[in-house]
């Protein structure tokens, strides 16, 4: 069975490139949203194995979603992306209950094994 994930970037180009990568990798792209707002809201009813959600978004950015993805489902995982790849930034996120991080710009295999790190262990079901 194909991992299920939501991919959450406010560029459509970003999005775009992510759910090739992800398709191409055998993961299913079940849904997509441009802003943190949106992500919470669908998070609830696609019940996704994975989101890879962007840092920086207008109305909620990805540090906000993240917490209230949590807040919603504990066992949430959730791969931050970002081209602000500082120390105390990555720190936050991590802290926060991220499952990795990833720096913009990045290439297929850096997300790939983000992804398969972040998915190790048991589904959340």
């Amino acid at each position: 069975m194909a991992r299920r994930v939501m991919v959450v970037d406010d560029s459509f180009f970003a999005r775009k490139i992510l759910k090739d990568i992800l398709n191409k990798n055998g993961y299913e792209v079940i849904g997509e949203a441009e802003n943190g707002q949106v992500a919470i809201s669908k998070y609830s009813e696609l019940n996704p194995d994975l989101v890879t959600m962007d840092m920086t978004m207008p109305e909620v950015d990805g540090m906000a979603a993240l917490k209230s993805i949590l807040a919603i489902d504990q066992d949430a995982r959730i791969i931050m992306i970002s081209a602000m790849g500082q120390r105390t930034i990555v720190s936050e996120a991590l802290v926060a209950g991220a499952k990795c991080f990833v720096v913009k710009p990045y290439n297929s295999e850096t997300v790939i094994n983000a992804v398969e790190r972040a998915l190790s262990g048991a589904l959340k079901r």
